[in-house]
Order: structure tokens, then sequence, then C-alpha cells
């Protein structure tokens, strides 16, 4: 039995505050850009400790510019200089990220207030993304849902469009399950994947994909993400790190990121094609963290599952193409456990 409550409220912005609990999990998020506030879990020894990097009050998640456990979209990740076609139509976009788009746009998803409802174990946020919002074709009816059941928390985002457009919703949530006691340089990462699309310096795909055998890029069994980052090889250099698409090769439990010193674990299962596995590369210790210390790089990893980023450049038939009377269902499932 999942209990859930809506346990703070802004009268004047209609942000809120919903929290979730099981006898596993204690998850916080908010209406406001679908933020994923905080997931308590236990360690070895049964102590609660935080597995997300955020912030102690809710005007930092409206001022931060990192994505700290935001929703990503319209269209999550970048888009090469801001433009596309659809339809025989030119589109035009910002440039909010170097010569590119990211993430939406100026003021994306993760700066919008949802509407929202408690529906059994889940709250399911909702927002009508107007036609040409950030310069997006299409009327787009999005809703996201957050459902815990005991130990797994569950992403579901559901969309129709009155016209063709684009959508890639990901979640961005920065995970360190030591609970900020250390770096992510001792967690351990799996990731089920061949290969990943290469990037420019921008970070933005370059239509090249890396075979990741005999690579630091290789996370097909468990390695330590610092033993990684520590090589050299220049896909790191372009990144700063890991900042990548990895085609996953396998249809559930595809990622897996573990902490030895806590036994803490976390398994995720997605029926999206790839996973940007990003270690944080660009915190810079301007925002202090709900710990009270200022977040600095490689302090949390974000496993955004998605589409191939700027799929619409460099797919014959993109998947980010949401036709008018389709739907867009895309789902992530997070499961939070302590090894035995």
């Amino acid at each position: 039995m999942t209990n859930i409550n809506m346990i703070q409220k802004d009268p004047q912005t209609g942000i809120v505050v919903v929290k979730m609990e099981s006898d596993q999990l204690k998850v916080m998020v908010t209406n406001f850009g679908c933020h994923l506030i905080s997931v308590l879990m236990p360690d070895k020894n049964g102590h609660f400790g935080d597995v997300v990097l955020g912030f102690s009050d809710l005007k930092t998640y409206q001022k931060q510019d990192k994505f700290i456990g935001a929703i990503a979209g319209r269209v999550a990740n970048r888009i090469k200089h801001g433009e596309f076609s659809l339809n025989g139509k030119d589109y035009h976009l910002a440039l909010n990220n170097g010569p590119n788009h990211l993430h939406g746009g100026l003021i994306g998803f993760d700066k919008k207030i949802f509407d929202y409802k408690i529906e059994g174990n889940a709250v399911v946020f909702h927002y009508l993304s107007k036609d040409m919002e950030e310069g997006y074709p299409g009327n787009l009816d999005l809703s996201i849902t957050y459902e815990l059941v005991e130990d797994t928390l569950t992403m579901r985002a559901h969309a129709v469009s009155d016209q063709d457009t684009l959508i890639n919703i990901t979640n961005h949530s920065y995970f360190n399950l030591s609970d900020e006691t250390e770096l992510i340089d001792h967690h351990e990462l799996m990731v089920k994947a061949d290969e990943i699309a290469c990037i420019d310096q921008d970070g933005l795909p370059d239509g090249k994909f890396l075979k990741v055998a005999g690579t630091p890029f290789d996370f097909n069994a468990f390695r330590c993400i610092g033993e990684g980052l520590q090589q050299a090889h220049p896909q790191l250099t372009l990144g700063k790190g890991y900042d990548h698409p990895y085609i996953l090769s396998q249809s559930q439990d595809q990622i897996c990121l573990r902490h030895p010193l806590s036994k803490r674990k976390l398994s995720i299962s997605t029926n999206l094609p790839c996973v940007q596995v990003y270690t944080a590369n660009y915190l810079d210790e301007t925002l202090i963290g709900k710990k009270g210390h200022p977040y600095k790089a490689q302090e949390g990893i974000c496993l955004e599952t998605q589409y191939l980023p700027d799929e619409i450049h460099l797919a014959k038939e993109p998947k980010v193409i949401l036709r008018k009377g389709e739907s867009y269902d895309a789902v992530t499932a997070y499961r939070f456990e302590v090894e035995k």
C-alpha cells in the first residue's frame, strides 16, 4: 500500500509538493516541472538516505538551470542549430546551448506548472503545451505519472497532439546512492549497450557510432565510474566526462547503478531505445544542495532514458515524430533495493 499526500502548497503560484510513501521508499515530487525532489531508501544497515540530488526549497528549483530532478521536453537533449523540418515546413527553436537547442528551450517543461491529481498508488501531472510554444507545432496534451509500488518508482509519459510534432521526454534526476557522502567515482555502473552515439565539441551527436568493446564506454559488466573517467579517450575529452547516448541492446533491466559501500542499488527498465549517461560534468559549485554543500562535477549521475538525441536529423524514420491521432507512451521503472 502506498500513502500519497499533498504536503505543501504555495497559494500564489499553485506549486505543490506531494509525498509518496511505501514500506521501502519515501518519495517527494512537485508539479513544478514534475521534479523528483527526493528518494529516501535504506542502506545495508537500514539507515535511510536520499539518493537524488536536489534542494531544500522550491525557489531554487525555479531558478536552477541544471535540470536537477526535472522533466525535460518538449524534446529532451539537443537539436542541431535549433531547427528542423516537418511535413515540408521549417521550424526554428531557441539556441540555448551554444549553437544548439537543449531540453525544450528557454521555458521548457522543467519550468511549467502542471495540474495534478492522486490516483491509487500514483500522482498524475498534466500540462497542455500550446501550438508553437517554444517553436514546436501542435497543441500537445501531456501527462506525467509517478507510480510508487513497494521498491519501484515508475514514470510514465503519455501525450497526444492535434498536429504532427516532435516529442522526446526524459527525467533528468541526478543519482548519488551514497546519500551525498561522496562523489560518484566509486559507484559501479552497468549499461546493456554495444555502442554509443559519438558527440562533437558541443555535446551534439555527430552521426557516428562507436562500438564500446575495449573502450572506457563499455559498461556491459559492472565497472567503477571513476576508473572509466580516468582513462584517455577523445570522446571523454569532448564530453568532459560521460555525456553520451547509449543504444540499449535489451528490452528490460538495461541499466543498473550500485554503491558497494552502502549496498544500495538502482535498476532501471525502459521501453525507450537509448539512455544518456551524464556524469554531471557541468556542475560548477554555483548551486547549494539539500545537504548544504555546493554541487560539483561528478556529484551525481544522470541516466536519462529517451529517443536518440537529434534523431530528427539522424534517422530516416525518426521516432521523435508524434503524428496527429497517435499517442506517445514512454515508461521507465526505477527499482531501489539493498543488495544482500
